[in-house]
């Protein structure tokens, strides 16, 4: 495929690597704001624009990769589909259901894939999880919890991240999107919802520095989310607690430490063995991501992630918020639905 970049920012600077080495693939433009992101396309050997509607309009792309703030995702998402292009747009998908919904229809109307970022999916020791409880392994899932959280950085507030107008929401929005997206890959649609947000340390921005949730599923197992950009050590801790056994995945590598994931049986009587698999090396989330991406599209099926997952994962998260803002549980089969 011949691809482009909508955005310049750190998503890309992960991504685009991957499509210039994938074998096959040809890495045509980044796009971007500012002329002092285009030394990332004189790096990478590829063309420069600062127009994304002249990009999505070139007849020698074939796919784009958005990477720009969430407000902007909805419309180029949706010009580049009705352009026909293939789109891997950045988590979290939009910042509202409508827009999420107009995502999946132009997809719908083009013929074309459209995949939400979700790399998490595509961590070995996720993966490995994934194929032994699709096994059985673990039995019927009872429970889940995730810890996720990074260390904050002195001018935050600064950020678009840190900007209602331009972000999904905070920090629950921005990273425990990856969380919700593992709850339903493993214990299917969520049902319920109640949640709380505070800013505890960034105080000169609006947006919630940490925020925990209780979720239900349609089959009853309950799931609990901590995200937070107050852990000043960084760290990634997603468990499954099945009635046959369990999984832990700790660390994503790099600063988050070595993947590792733990596997366990129930057993009364037996003293506790744990399988403990350390994955060592990169992040190889990003390539393995992008091959299920190609491959969707070579196979004329929906990817790993799709944009429907992306537009659960929206409609939990803004379920989450509401739930806070009317002190209720709330129920995510009928949130958003139109009459």
């Amino acid at each position: 495929m011949r691809v482009a970049f909508i955005g310049a920012g750190l998503q890309t600077r992960r991504r685009a690597p991957v499509v210039q080495q994938s074998a096959g693939d040809v890495l045509v433009q980044i796009v971007g704001e500012h002329a002092e992101h285009a030394a990332l396309a004189t790096q990478l050997g590829c063309e420069w624009g600062t127009d994304w509607r002249r990009t999505i309009a070139r007849k020698d792309v074939d796919a784009v990769v958005v990477t720009t703030p969430p407000h902007l995702h909805a419309e180029i998402t949706v010009a580049a589909l009705e352009s026909g292009k293939h789109v891997l747009c950045e988590k979290p998908l939009s910042r509202t259901l409508d827009e999420a919904e107009a995502m999946l229809a132009a997809a719908a109307r083009s013929g074309r894939v459209l995949k939400c970022g979700f790399n998490h999916r595509h961590h070995p020791a996720v993966l490995e999880a994934r194929r032994r409880f699709e096994s059985g392994e673990f039995g019927r899932p009872i429970s889940g919890r995730c810890r996720y959280g990074i260390c904050g950085r002195p001018g935050y507030e600064n950020e678009w991240r840190a900007d209602p107008q331009r972000a999904a929401g905070g920090q629950f929005a921005e990273q425990g999107v990856h969380a919700i997206d593992l709850f339903r890959w493993f214990l299917g649609d969520l049902a319920e919802v109640s949640c709380m947000t505070a800013i505890g340390y960034f105080r000169t921005q609006p947006l919630e520095d940490n925020g925990m949730a209780l979720f239900r599923s349609v089959d009853g197992a309950l799931a609990m989310l901590h995200a937070s950009l107050t852990q000043w050590e960084n760290l990634f801790s997603f468990e499954i607690l099945g009635d046959e056994g369990y999984f832990r995945v700790e660390g994503l590598g790099g600063t988050y430490g070595t993947e590792k994931l733990s596997l366990g049986k129930r057993d009364f009587s037996a003293p506790f063995a744990d399988l403990v698999i350390q994955y060592r090396g990169g992040d190889s989330s990003w390539q393995a991501e992008w091959r299920e991406f190609s491959a969707a599209i070579a196979e004329g099926r929906e990817p790993l992630g799709s944009g429907r997952d992306g537009l659960e994962a929206v409609r939990a998260t803004l379920a989450s918020y509401h739930a806070e803002a009317t002190r209720s549980v709330v129920d995510l089969r009928e949130f958003g639905s139109k009459p």
